[in-house]
């Protein structure tokens, strides 16, 4: 059982006990461990800084958000980005990149100035989805182990080049429905929340 499923069970047995214990009842959403600070819906004039730290051209990118209206049933998400292109290399849509070191140099020159953070254009960040499937070997064949699977619906190109740069974490955008899948198998962890800084896009604070 995953962490959330217990998490989950634990606050359906408090919404039940607190009214007849004459309590307040819980919320039914709590914060998640590894969410932003800026992930809730309508946060369109946010950017995230992603530091970079082998590359000789800049040393970090910009990226927002792909869905900016309000009551979006989208979340973002930082994630490790080894372990998700590790599930990325699973998909089976013929959609998996070769290496950065394998791309054409027109390619690699366009992704580098996209990217760049003096444009005045902020690139949006890689919006995905996630899910699972049977491992390979026994535990997978007898259904105990299972391993994700990530499908690029944007920005697939702007993930690998950033992590051939050094980024080690990056945001996502990801259905609500999969979020919590996705920070359990991806998740980035704890050192992320401080190397990763949401700015809003009209001043220096951190929001």
């Amino acid at each position: 059982m995953f962490p959330s499923h217990l998490a989950r069970s634990v606050s359906a047995l408090l919404m039940r006990w607190c009214p007849v214990a004459g309590l307040p009842s819980v919320p039914l959403s709590l914060p998640l461990p590894n969410s932003s600070p800026a992930c809730a819906p309508g946060c369109a004039d946010t950017v995230w800084i992603v530091p970079l730290s082998e590359h000789s051209w800049y040393d970090h990118v910009r990226l927002k958000r792909v869905f900016v209206t309000d009551g979006t049933r989208h979340q973002v998400v930082l994630v490790d980005l080894r372990k998700l292109l590790q599930c990325a290399d699973r998909d089976n849509t013929d959609y998996v990149l070769k290496p950065v070191a394998e791309w054409h140099a027109g390619k690699v020159r366009g992704i580098r100035e996209f990217l760049d953070p003096e444009s005045p254009r902020v690139p949006q960040m890689p919006y995905v989805t996630i899910s699972t499937r049977r491992a390979p070997g026994l535990l997978g064949w007898i259904g105990i182990e299972r391993e994700g699977v990530v499908a690029f619906r944007n920005g697939q190109h702007r993930a690998r080049y950033l992590a051939d740069a050094g980024a080690r974490w990056c945001p996502v955008e990801v259905h609500e429905r999969e979020a919590i899948l996705l920070r359990e198998i991806c998740g980035a962890t704890d050192d992320a929340r401080t190397a990763i800084r949401a700015t809003s896009a009209g001043g220096e604070n951190d929001v």
